[in-house]
């Protein structure tokens, strides 16, 4: 339903997104809805994303351009490669979804007052868990839970949503990680929503929300036939 008042659609109890081209200049496409796990795969299958903060209604976003990464050009630094050489830190995946999920949502982050992962977010990323699509990678040093990330694997394509990293260099070799095994199962590119320089160091690249949402597109038709 359109606000007659605004450009922003508001979302009922129906299964559906307006179209992307209706997302505002920011990538705001529409509010309100619910976070079942059936608008979410929905919503990540079309290319939207939730983003909001706890005293708001849920907020889908598609932003124009958008952030992603080959998995094939991850850029691994000359001092990184030897840091991942060694024997610091130990991974292991889906081990501890909830753990990385709480983490991601009590790191602070520079320029945020607060987290967008909601006590609702946290419920609803733990129903997908427990379906099987969302997914973490847990870095570990001496036992203790270090750094990791989580996101949404659609089967060809990985949607991150957020890491954390408690000592220098584990979320990146979370992500370096991730990458490595995605290149080896062919997946064609992880989602990463928004640029960061981090991001951009690691190798993602912005490129047009027409492209992306073609080459998404082609993945999850591929996947139907």
């Amino acid at each position: 339903m359109k606000n007659k008042n605004s450009d922003i659609y508001f979302l009922t109890e129906r299964l559906e997104f307006p179209p992307i081209d209706n997302a505002n200049s920011e990538g705001l496409l529409a509010v309100g809805g619910d976070l079942s796990p059936e608008r979410l795969l929905l919503a990540y299958k079309s290319g939207i994303f939730p983003w909001f903060n706890d005293d708001s209604l849920a907020l889908w976003w598609s932003p124009d351009p958008r952030m992603v990464l080959f998995p094939k050009k991850i850029r691994i630094s000359k001092s990184m490669r030897q840091f991942m050489s060694g024997t610091r830190f130990t991974l292991t995946r889906n081990k501890c979804f909830k753990e990385v999920l709480e983490a991601c949502a009590e790191i602070e982050r520079a320029g945020q007052a607060g987290t967008w992962i909601t006590d609702n977010m946290k419920e609803a990323y733990l129903k997908l868990h427990y379906l099987g699509i969302a997914k973490s990678y847990e870095v570990w040093e001496e036992k203790k839970l270090v750094g990791g990330l989580y996101g949404i694997d659609l089967g060809d394509v990985f949607c991150g949503e957020s890491m954390f990293s408690k000592v220098s260099n584990a979320s990146k070799f979370a992500f370096i990680k991730l990458a490595q095994d995605l290149e080896r199962q062919n997946y064609k590119f992880i989602d990463c929503q928004l640029y960061t320089r981090h991001l951009e160091s690691l190798g993602a690249e912005e490129i047009p929300r027409k492209e992306f949402l073609e080459l998404l597109q082609a993945e999850v038709k591929g996947r139907k036939q």
